[in-house]
């Protein structure tokens, strides 16, 4: 299936200030002609496909709920901690190392979390993003409390800054990009 209407889509979505926004756009609009996924594809949990549904979601969620992708939890690194915490959430990387389309450039893809769940403290050299489409999390950004972030909100990590996430009662649904260092060689996951 080609993905050229959801890269050129989420595209838009980058629209903010930062640096890092404006790469995150190339790479999608780069990347959109070569876009597309022929594996099989998965499920999103029930609880993240619902935000994703609601009244307050980025309308970019109706063509996400749509398109067939392979969606799992992330393998950002083999920290058993880390595997555990992994088991609520829905990821897909799109443009990156690992990605749908390749690149060396940046790591961008969508990420949702279950409710009443935790990503915990963790640190890398790559600058990050993400901006919510749906649903609510907390955020947490070196030694500033867990900040609540509704769609459209976005979360800046610069390079190896602590930062964290949980969800209360609601699921949530994101799109992130790595910028700089996208090796996953600097990653430490310390948890809580």
């Amino acid at each position: 299936m080609k993905l050229n209407d959801l890269y050129h889509q989420l595209s838009e979505v980058f629209d903010g200030t930062e640096p890092i926004e404006a790469h995150a756009k190339k790479a999608l609009l780069e990347s959109a002609p070569l876009a597309q996924f022929s594996g099989t594809a998965a499920e999103l949990p029930a609880e993240i496909a619902d935000v994703m549904t609601a009244p307050d979601a980025h309308p970019i969620c109706r063509l996400l709920a749509r398109t067939p992708l392979p969606w799992a939890p992330p393998g950002t690194s083999d920290d058993k901690l880390y595997i555990r915490h992994s088991d609520c959430k829905a990821h897909v990387e799109l443009v990156g190392p690992d990605g749908l389309v390749e690149s060396d450039q940046v790591r961008l893809g969508l990420y949702g979390m279950l409710p009443e769940s935790e990503y915990g403290i963790r640190t890398h050299a790559a600058e990050e993003i993400y901006i919510m489409l749906a649903g609510s999390a907390l955020w947490k950004v070196a030694e500033l409390p867990y900040i609540a972030h509704g769609t459209g909100e976005r979360s800046f990590h610069p390079s190896m800054i602590e930062h964290g996430t949980r969800t209360a009662e609601k699921a949530f649904m994101s799109v992130y990009v790595w910028h700089g260092d996208i090796s996953t060689d600097s990653y430490v996951y310390t948890g809580k």
